[in-house]
């Protein structure tokens, strides 16, 4: 009989979108084929405490974060490890070892290379992009870059550090008038889940969404507004990613903001978008683009708008650990194009292994070259 792969869910994390992760493992966890995986449920508080559960099968992420079961553990940056260290007993010892991991994490801490960086360390196959791609795929300001490098037609944007808020508030506001004029978008530059953006049609609330934004990041982005239908497309692979259908997000809000996401949910999706096939390839080509661009792999989700008037394609954003429950668009807009949830769930890992088996065929200090 075939050995199951302990797969290590980590969910949970130090980022204003806890709870959005919390919902993703729950998903990933429940869909996970039992007879191929010995799922290892790790929760990370928001004070940053790592947490376990010694009931990982019948497993609620509510019930994780709050069961009095829990052992504290940690992976540490020792690839003779290769798992879970426990660290709340007198002799720690690594009694957790993990053939992959499967971080449902986003924004800060999870989806932004630091816990990339630290599996990277410990020598453990991991779903999603590398530390490079996580921390582009994070920083707006970088990503736009990359975009622009790459040929994609992005959105007119200026950018600046909270520091200089502080300091110059009234030159920043008239530059963004003069550059870009109203309304904006606002937004912190390293947070996803919509939060902290706001729309800005005055001076006045422009002034207001900059000081929202800068309680999340000492970097802010702030951007034209443009009217177009908001349009996603989902990326899977490697080397040689492959695009899924788009869809489409109309919303119930003026914009697509956290309440409008996870609260009332007053938007709804069409699943695959109404668009042309020419306007479909264009999206599906510059996605696979964009990802490449920051060094993706794995997984990620790429936004899109297209412009009303002109059906123009500007590219929006790429989230490298998009939401991913079986409803969230990511694994929507696969099922659209013929991949199920729990097929989703195993290309992934399978994906994390192949990625994690090419890097170990790097050296990682000189020898010679045979002659």
């Amino acid at each position: 009989m075939k050995k199951k792969l302990r797969v290590g869910v980590i969910f949970g994390g130090r980022s204003g979108e806890h709870e959005v992760s919390l919902r993703s493992a729950e998903s990933v966890i429940n869909a996970m084929d039992k007879t191929r995986y010995e799922v290892v449920p790790i929760a990370i508080t928001q004070e940053g405490r790592w947490l376990i559960s010694g009931n990982a099968t019948a497993l609620l992420p509510d019930a994780v974060m709050s069961s009095n079961s829990h052992q504290q553990v940690a992976i540490i940056g020792d690839p003779t490890k290769r798992g879970l260290t426990r660290i709340d007993s007198e002799s720690p010892t690594s009694s957790e070892p993990l053939d992959v991991v499967f971080p449902a994490l986003h924004g800060t801490y999870g989806e932004d290379g630091t816990i990339q960086g630290l599996l990277e360390m410990a020598g453990v196959p991991y779903v999603g992009c590398g530390v490079l791609a996580s921390a582009n795929g994070m920083d707006k300001v970088v990503m736009k870059q990359l975009f622009q490098h790459a040929g994609l037609t992005i959105i007119d944007y200026v950018w600046f550090l909270r520091s200089t808020w502080e300091e110059k508030p009234e030159e920043i506001i008239k530059r963004i008038a003069r550059t870009l004029g109203f309304p904006v978008f606002v937004k912190p530059a390293n947070l996803g889940s919509s939060v902290g953006i706001s729309k800005a049609a005055t001076k006045d609330e422009l002034r207001g969404a900059v000081n929202d934004a800068a309680r999340y990041d000492r970097k802010i982005v702030v951007e034209r507004a443009v009217d177009g239908r908001e349009i996603e497309v989902s990326i899977l692979g490697n080397e040689n990613p492959i695009a899924s259908l788009p869809g489409e997000i109309i919303t119930g809000h003026e914009f697509y903001d956290y309440e409008d996401k996870y609260i009332d949910t007053a938007s709804r999706t069409e699943v695959p978008a109404k668009l042309s096939k020419k306007i479909i390839d264009r999206i599906q080509r510059d996605a696979i683009r964009a990802f490449q661009a920051i060094d993706g792999s794995g997984l990620a989700r790429v936004d899109f708008f297209v412009e009303r008037k002109t059906n123009r394609v500007i590219i929006n954003e790429v989230n490298t650990m998009p939401g991913f429950t079986s409803i969230s668009m990511y694994s929507k807009m696969w099922e659209a194009s013929g991949i199920s949830y729990s097929e989703l769930i195993d290309r992934l890992i399978e994906l994390a292994i192949e990625r994690h088996r090419d890097k170990s065929r790097n050296l990682t200090s000189y020898r010679p070259r045979q002659t």
